[in-house]
Formats: structure tokens, sequence, C-alpha cells
């Protein structure tokens, strides 16, 4: 297949996920093109790809260095625009001998917090001057997309630096008030803690790190935030109080004790998400559980009482905190999401009906996600 034929073959494929306005796309050997639409997976009526094609693919997106780590590590990540500034993110690996390639639609027209939906506390952590904030969830529930939207937040309202590390760079900022240099792992740059640490030496003010995948990476993200800078990252982690728990967990025991006063006073903020379909099915909204680090529930993480920090959450709205089942109380109350669905998505189902209880005239999704 010739080059250009690759790119009407991959163009198509991008376009017709434009199309569809679909979050991801799904191309395997012998299958027809699978699309994720708000959340659920559909085959399109495209032809069924054969190994050729998925083959011409791969050529065209990795160099000859990109194509030598896939065949090492059986998967590779990448960034990909089209001309008009469309971006995806794209992961190809390697499944029973076979390559499959799973994109990512990337919207990088920056929305703000409220039209993501995203509470307006999440403003006010982007005021922050110093320290850790992390944003966690399962995979393709949001968190790239609120990161990206807290920088943009950032950037329109603060003269400063940004650095971003990312693995691969996502959402591409432009200069408005900040300064925003961003590093590509494999691109420009060779782990996270290595750059990580090198990224105090190029004057930062505000860091982010795309994940902390190691104990290398949470290590130095922690330095940074105690040497008075702001450090954005994510963590593949359920809740805010399981985020504690694993940060603290991934130091060795002799080390722990330290880790947890470490932690208590780099820690700002955890947000986690998850993304939940709205009644009607056109689209997707928010559910964040937010923890603020007080004095209080830093006391809790340094004296080992991370059991506790989760009735901190559910009394500190005062403190810009909310559970879980609160944000899916209010998404019932303002008819997002039926009762049924918030308590499919409840961690804690009793405090979930506590809240619906209080009300019983809440009833079902009538508005539209995105």
């Amino acid at each position: 297949m010739t080059e250009q034929l690759k790119k009407v073959l991959l163009r198509s494929l991008l376009d017709r996920c434009l199309e569809l306005h679909a979050s991801d796309v799904h191309l395997s050997t012998g299958l027809t093109p699978i699309f994720r639409i708000h959340g659920s997976l559909k085959p399109d009526g495209h032809h069924c790809l054969n190994a050729s094609e998925i083959a011409s693919i791969v050529s065209l997106l990795l160099s000859e260095t990109k194509q030598n780590e896939l065949r090492k590590n059986g998967h590779v990540d990448l960034g990909y625009s089209l001309p008009n500034k469309e971006r995806f993110r794209i992961n190809i690996y390697l499944e029973l001998t076979k390559t499959a390639i799973a994109i990512r639609h990337l919207d990088n027209c920056f929305k703000s917090m409220q039209q993501l939906h995203l509470p307006p506390q999440l403003e006010s952590i982007t005021d922050f001057k110093h320290g850790l904030v992390l944003v966690c969830g399962s995979t393709g529930s949001g968190k790239s997309t609120t990161l990206a939207s807290m920088l943009h937040a950032i950037n329109k309202t603060r003269k400063c630096h940004i650095l971003t590390i990312e693995d691969p760079v996502e959402f591409i900022h432009e200069n408005i008030n900040s300064m925003i240099h961003q590093r590509e792992l494999g691109t420009d740059v060779s782990s996270f803690s290595s750059s990580l640490r090198a990224s105090l030496r190029q004057d930062p003010d505000v860091i982010m790190v795309g994940e902390m995948r190691d104990l290398e990476t949470m290590k130095a993200a922690l330095t940074a935030a105690e040497t008075g800078h702001l450090v954005f990252s994510t963590l593949h982690t359920g809740d805010a109080v399981g985020v504690v728990e694993r940060l603290i967990g991934s130091f060795p025991g002799d080390e722990q004790v330290v880790a947890r006063t470490r932690i208590a006073s780099a820690l700002k903020a955890v947000i986690a998400q998850r993304l939940i379909p709205v009644e009607d099915g056109n689209g997707r909204v928010p559910a964040i559980e937010i923890l603020i680090v007080t004095n209080g529930v830093s006391n809790l993480i340094a004296s080992g009482k991370t059991s506790q920090i989760y009735s901190s959450m559910e009394s500190g709205k005062a403190e810009g905190m909310q559970t879980l089942e609160q944000s899916l109380y209010s998404m019932v109350k303002d008819h997002w999401i039926s009762r049924k669905m918030a308590l499919t998505y409840s961690k804690n189902t009793s405090a979930l009906e506590k809240l619906l209880n209080s009300n019983n005239r809440l009833g079902v999704g009538r508005k539209h996600g995105y």
C-alpha cells in the first residue's frame, strides 16, 4: 500500500470517529472498526480490516524507534494530529501475535469546568500555589480532560511557567497568560521520574506529570511539591481515600512512617471521578469525589487513621469536600441521572439511599450530557 493510500485509510477511520462523536476507535485484524459512543461499544458498517491494512496503519504511525519499542514491550503510545488540529492518543499493542490499535479522540477545544459539569470547588484548587493535587479514576473516566481543563484555567488567569511531562502529549496548550512547555516520554524525555527531577532546574511554577507509575516518580513528585511547586498528576485508583492508602503503600515498609508525614504535608487535594451515562443515553456526566487536605485530614494521614477520612469528607462541605454519594445525590436532584443509575454507581448505597430518601420526589434524568 502506498503512503498516500495509508493516509487515506487512517483519515477515513478518524473522520468516522469524529462524525459519530465517538470517544474511542478499536481496530483489530478480521473485525470491522468498533467505536465507543457514550460509553458503549458499537461496530460500524466499515469493511473488516485485514492484517495488511493494520500493518499499513502501524507503519504510517510509528518511526523505526517506536516500532522497536513495540516489538520489545508489546505496546507503544503516541499522539497524532490531523491537519485540522483534531488530536488523538493512540496505543498500538500485540495480542495473540496480531496487532491491534486503540485510538482515543482528544477534544482539544478546551471546555470550561462549567461546560464539563465539574464542581466549582475545582476552580479553587487551581488557585493553590504549591503542593500535590491528584486526579484519580479508572481508564476512560475523564481524568485527562479534567486535568487539561484545570491547567487551561491556570493558563488563562496566572502568569506562571507550566511544565507538563506526558506519555504521550494529549492536549496541546498554547500560551495565554502563562508560558507552557510540554515534554513527551520517549521523544523528549526518557522517564517520568528523571524528567520530573530535572524539571526543578527549569524554573516551573506548575508541573503536570501524566501518571505516577512507580515509586521513583512518586518520590520526585513529593519533592517537587515540598519545594514550592504546584504538582498535578493522576493515579488509577477508584476513590479519594484509596489514593492516600496507595501512595503510602507504594513505599517499602521501613519508609512508610516518613512517607506518611511527607504525604500529609505535601498532598493538598484528591479528585476522584467516574463518568455516568445520563438517563436518555445522550452523553455522560462526571460524578466527582473531592478530598481537601485540611489540617484535620493531614493529621489523620500522618497518624495512620486514613479510615476516618471518609467521615471528614461527609462533613467537609464548607471546605469544598464531597463524597461520591453526595455527588450522585446532586446529580439525581438536578435530574441528570435516575435513582437507579445513582445506586448502580454508588460505593456506599446505604449512605446514598439515606440522602435520596430525604426527598422522595427525586426522579428520572431529563437533561443531556456530553
